[in-house]
């Protein structure tokens, strides 16, 4: 690619202020999102804490409003995820290796897979609340433990949702960065943004068999 003056345009220098080696910069930075994804596991390890703690007191109610909840949905969208990850991982192997056009595809193809998680659970949600399956008035089950489930449900795979589409806002900041030949290929942005989806990975690899497959064990 060429600028207006027909020089070819070169990826920045990715060695920031106030570093002086690359790698300790990497480490840095990896360093600080590993610090940023322990306070999100604490987070959600009080979500999943809290339904534990409410699922005991009520395992008979908790176990019937599981049961409607969508597996179809919520396994199509675990391989989705489990897709993306295997996605995002090839493409901070193509920059380790200088194929910053090859990991471009790679990163359009995560954040295709993430677009189409979302999409898939728009559908969930829609036939969640087709059947009255929102708590409040009209709920479908009639229990209140049902409802405590529900409400569960709602609160942590929308929450899951959110940073899911930050995640993909980031991957596409990285696409759009990478395809302009604006961000090196040894950049340590690649890797701290891997770091956060695979993240975001695992958090539905613990909401799936909680909220889907449990109940039908």
């Amino acid at each position: 690619m060429a600028d207006a003056a027909g020089v070819a345009s070169v990826a920045p220098n990715p060695l920031r202020e106030p570093w002086s080696e690359l790698a300790r910069q990497r480490e840095a930075a990896t360093f600080g999102m590993w610090l940023f994804l322990m306070s999100e596991m604490l987070f959600f390890g009080a979500l999943f804490m809290a339904f534990s703690f409410s699922r005991a007191f009520s395992p008979a109610a908790f176990m019937e409003g599981a049961r409607h909840t969508e597996i179809a949905y919520g396994a199509a969208n675990t391989v989705v995820l489990v897709t993306s990850s295997l996605t995002i991982t090839l493409a901070v192997r193509a920059t380790d290796i200088g194929r910053t056009r090859l990991a471009t595809v790679f990163l359009g193809a995560t954040a295709a897979l993430g677009l189409l998680f979302l999409v898939i659970k728009g559908f969930e949600y829609r036939d969640d609340l087709r059947h009255h399956l929102f708590p409040g008035a009209g709920f479908a089950l009639g229990e209140n433990a049902a409802q405590v489930f529900w409400a569960f449900y709602w609160a942590m795979t929308g929450i899951h949702a959110i940073h899911l589409a930050i995640g993909i806002a980031l991957v596409l900041r990285l696409f759009w960065l990478a395809r302009r030949r604006r961000i090196n290929a040894k950049s340590p942005q690649f890797e701290v943004v891997s770091l956060y989806w695979h993240l975001v990975d695992a958090f539905w690899l613990v909401l799936f068999p909680i909220l889907y497959v449990a109940a039908r064990g």
